[in-house]
């Protein structure tokens, strides 16, 4: 697994690197990439990959147009799904925490309650979300009445 994680720029040129070849398969080229991720040089391009290459999340063969190849462990990385054990545990804390406003209830509480829930709809748990975000704007209303 490579030592140093991709920057947030780096992640997005991964990604589009990931994709371009999952629909087309084969490797982009610079200029494509530079297009595909709003870069106005190649030379961006260029020094981004370089990098990607230095801290092992691509691998490139010299002098071979279109041999872009995410490492194994970018496209582990990038396909790793939350696991149900994981999804409990945010789902149990922020279950707690809403029983605990109930109670004492608390703006920063609420504030943080928003920002969990949030994270919830991110991982991709939509339905959960809003039934969190309904219940929340329940005790919110209950509180602003007392």
């Amino acid at each position: 697994m490579p030592a140093v994680r991709p920057t947030k720029k780096q992640k997005l040129l991964l990604e589009y690197i990931e994709s371009f070849i999952a629909e087309h398969g084969y490797s982009p080229s610079y200029r494509e990439i530079m297009n595909g991720v709003g870069y106005t040089s190649v030379a961006t391009v260029a020094l981004h990959i370089n990098n990607l290459v230095k801290r092992g999340h691509l691998i490139k063969r010299e002098n071979s147009a279109r041999s872009l190849e995410p490492t194994k462990a970018v496209v582990e990385q990038a396909s790793a799904a939350v696991s149900t054990q994981d999804s409990a545990w945010l789902f149990s804390v922020i279950e707690q925490r809403l029983k605990n406003l109930e109670t004492t209830f608390d703006a920063k509480n609420v504030d943080e309650l928003y920002v969990l829930i949030g994270s919830v709809k991110v991982l991709g748990f939509y339905d959960q979300a809003i039934a969190y975000i309904t219940t929340l704007k329940q005790i919110e209303e209950v509180a602003r009445a007392q």
